[in-house]
């Protein structure tokens, strides 16, 4: 059993708290605004992190998947990233002279031709 004294503590944190939350609900309209990008950054570097994240120390490439004598299926050509003038294609072949290779994050999706 607690004591009076932490009761009036931890039912005035427990006030404090949900005031706190009416307050952050209250004011949304002002706020999300400004934390909407931060907060959607904040999401795909917890859900896909990225090289940056990797411990400290030489950072070597993923090996290329070769394929073996006898395999059953060829290796799947690594996807491309390519970006120019602002716009995004993804291909399997090298990019467009004037365009800037980036990194491929999350998924691909590859459909049959």
């Amino acid at each position: 059993m607690r004591s009076p004294a932490q009761r009036a503590l931890l039912a005035t944190l427990a006030v404090a708290l949900v005031a706190a939350a009416a307050a952050a609900w209250w004011t949304a309209d002002r706020w999300l605004p400004q934390a909407g990008p931060w907060t959607e950054q904040a999401w795909k570097k917890i859900t896909r992190p990225g090289p940056d994240s990797l411990p400290p120390g030489p950072q070597r490439a993923a090996p290329a998947r070769t394929a073996t004598a006898g395999a059953s299926q060829p290796v799947a050509p690594q996807p491309r990233k390519c970006v120019k003038d602002g716009r995004t294609s993804y291909t399997d072949q090298p990019c467009p002279p004037g365009s800037q290779e980036q990194v491929v994050d999350g998924a691909v999706t590859s459909l049959p031709r």
